[in-house]
């Protein structure tokens, strides 16, 4: 069977047997044709049995060389491994050179972080967007906007200054907080616990909101959550998340900013002041000292940036 018949015929095989989708049925074939013309000169390649494991492994090298993505290489690779497992199930081809080729491990995207000037100003732009709101009419009622923008600047300010995730501070109760001791008491993945630091300016926000939060139904039992929404009930992370994107607006920064972006920021900027990689390790509530590490080469990549930007023989 010659190279167009075989790749139909495992079209079909996708398409009939697999259900596989349009968009994967179209990612397969397109990196399957990438491969035959890598493979042989225009005209002449017309038996997938002339694959060797040599002609694989240079394949996927030269990906790499031309700077492809790792996640694409992997796709790539998938989808001739499948295809000649095809071959060899329903066509009776010997052998599957992409078998035994190992699959370049895919990269860790470094993650992206605010500076300090953007955490400044999005914490200022949950003041002023609800100031706004008030004045056009969007707001409800001037009360709702106050206790509104006192909870989110609380909240911005806490998951800054503790490092926490999303689903840590809206899970939050009444008795996890210590203003006297500063500090929050916080329940991390696989129901570990820590301890978060409050900054002198996450104390006076999450101050500022207790004192409104007694209006709105909020109790002070233990187990009573910390953060409520206007209807006296737990705040949501979705809705959360939505109020965000507003204040992301307000504030001039991008919308796909997201409140991980604050923990990562902390993270970073912990690690560009000099604290110890250990101590960041504890704060973030990660297991492993290697998940930490990676904020080390976004602080290397940060001070790359100043010196090529800053000195003189830097280029």
């Amino acid at each position: 069977m010659g190279e167009i018949q075989a790749v139909d015929a495992f079209v079909r095989y996708l398409r009939n047997e697999r259900n596989a989708s349009e968009h994967t049925i179209a990612a397969y074939t397109t990196d399957i044709a990438e491969f035959s013309e890598s493979f042989g000169e225009e005209g002449e390649f017309d038996d997938w049995r002339k694959v060797g494991r040599e002609a694989a492994r240079n394949f996927i090298v030269e990906l790499s060389r031309r700077g492809v993505a790792r996640r694409s290489i992997q796709r790539k690779l998938a989808a001739l491994r499948s295809f000649y497992r095809f071959l060899q199930r329903e066509l009776d081809y010997p052998a599957n050179p992409f078998a035994e080729l190992p699959a370049p491990k895919a990269g860790r995207p470094l993650p992206l972080v605010m500076n300090i000037n953007q955490v400044e100003n999005l914490i200022e732009a949950v003041g002023s967007y609800w100031r706004d709101a008030v004045a056009s009419g969007i707001a409800r009622s001037a009360e709702g906007a106050e206790f509104a923008s006192a909870r989110d600047t609380a909240m911005v300010e806490l998951i800054y200054s503790g490092g926490l995730r999303i689903g840590e501070a809206v899970g939050l109760n009444y008795g996890d907080l210590d203003l006297a001791g500063n500090s929050v008491r916080v329940r991390g993945k696989g129901k570990k616990e820590r301890l978060a630091i409050l900054g002198a300016p996450a104390h006076r926000a999450v101050a500022a909101y207790l004192r409104l939060r007694r209006e709105y139904g909020g109790g002070r039992e233990p187990a009573s959550p910390l953060f409520l929404n206007q209807r006296g009930g737990r705040l949501t992370a979705r809705s959360f998340q939505r109020d965000l994107k507003n204040y992301l607006t307000a504030a001039g920064l991008p919308v796909d900013f997201t409140p991980h972006k604050l923990r990562h920021s902390f993270a970073t900027h912990l690690l560009d002041a000099g604290a110890d990689l250990r101590s960041v390790q504890e704060m973030l509530g990660h297991e492993n000292l290697s998940t930490t590490q990676i904020y080390t080469h976004v602080s290397a990549e940060r001070m790359k940036n100043v010196y090529k930007k800053a000195h003189p023989r830097a280029k």
